[in-house]
């Protein structure tokens, strides 16, 4: 028991650090964080027991936890819902280009964009952003932007932008002054920016989009479709961490460029106990964090557990307020929302 107390301490201290390791550097390390809930579970399964036996290695699994305590916090959270919070409202959206209830129900559901005209947020910022000027029911820019007295920056990646496109999407109901492209790829993924001018201040939003993890999880519904489809699964988690850890760096040398404070929301593709994550961690404070509650899972599908929709901020805007809007099911995702208070704004 001793030896084996040792190999999952030291299988602990691999997972746990692998998060710090760019995908570019070492191949399939961006799958090794997968595996952190679990060996973080097993640690605390051996703490249990071995506390309970009164045996002198409880110290192994006792210290891999401390040294892991972060991923605890990063996994769940217990903050007060603080509903009524006053300040910046946003929310971010992977739009599945508002057609997936036909893909579900077999017909086009227009009720998303009733549901997101009438929420709050100050700033919305969607990806898989469809757009159709010849539809008046699809022109998503008018819906959302002109008729709610919102300004719009779409950023179009593919399509045609006079007619039908799709891209990444910011509105605001404050004044957009700047605007432009972090960087694109043919397909949905992406990342923009918008300079928005609040009061007197200026605040910096980006709306990113990263390769997708192209997970076929229909091919995961029972255990036939693990059997037949987990090495193909396997690879394409680790092209797709690759290709996410290479747009990370320009997205964030472009955010430690900004001259402004800022606010990054999107469809990460990243779990928390990745890479991308932590690295953004370094620079930036994550709202779910310091507002969330719970797992605040974002993913509407057969793999539910994950949350891969992120809301990342300056020290000086402190989210107080943060909730995943699991009752809202027009895409994959769900649509997340956070306040942030602006009064470290100018300190």
């Amino acid at each position: 028991m001793k030896y084996l107390t040792g190999i999952i301490f030291f299988l602990s201290l691999i997972l746990f650090f692998s998060v710090y390791v760019s995908p570019e550097y070492f191949p399939y390390v961006g799958l090794l964080p997968f595996f952190i809930p679990i060996i973080w579970l097993v640690n605390l399964f051996l703490l249990f027991i071995l506390t309970l036996s009164w045996k002198r290695s409880a110290l192994f699994p006792l210290a891999a936890l401390l040294i892991g305590y972060k991923f605890a916090l990063i996994t769940v959270q217990f903050n007060p819902a603080n509903e009524s919070a006053e300040g910046l409202k946003v929310l971010t959206y992977n739009a599945h280009l508002f057609d997936y209830k036909r893909k579900t129900e077999g017909k086009f559901d227009p009720n998303v964009y009733s549901w997101l005209q009438e929420h709050p947020a100050d700033i919305k910022v969607f990806q898989e952003f469809y757009q159709d000027y010849t539809t008046a029911s699809r022109n998503s820019v008018k819906l959302l932007g002109k008729d709610m007295g919102f300004e719009t920056s779409y950023q179009v990646i593919e399509g045609n932008p006079q007619k039908r496109s799709y891209g990444l999407a910011i509105f605001s109901r404050y004044p957009i002054i700047n605007e432009g492209k972090v960087f694109d790829k043919n397909g949905t993924n992406g990342a923009i920016f918008a300079d928005i001018l609040v009061n007197q201040d200026t605040i910096r939003i980006y709306n990113a989009h990263l390769e997708s993890m192209k997970i076929n999880s229909d091919g995961l519904e029972n255990l036939e479709g693990v059997k037949e489809n987990y090495r193909q699964t396997l690879g394409k988690l680790h092209r797709g961490s690759l290709e996410r850890s290479k747009q990370l760096k320009v997205l964030v040398e472009h955010m430690q460029n900004s001259s402004h404070p800022l606010i990054l929301m999107g469809d990460l593709n990243e779990i928390p106990y990745s890479y991308t994550y932590f690295k953004l961690g370094e620079f930036w404070q994550n709202a779910f964090e310091t507002a969330g509650r719970g797992f605040g899972f974002t993913y509407n599908k057969i793999l539910f557990f994950l949350r891969i929709d992120h809301i990342f901020s300056s020290k000086e805007l402190k989210a107080i307020q943060f909730k995943t809007h699991r009752e809202v099911d027009y895409s994959d995702h769900y649509p997340v929302s956070a306040t942030f208070d602006l009064s470290g704004l100018g300190e």
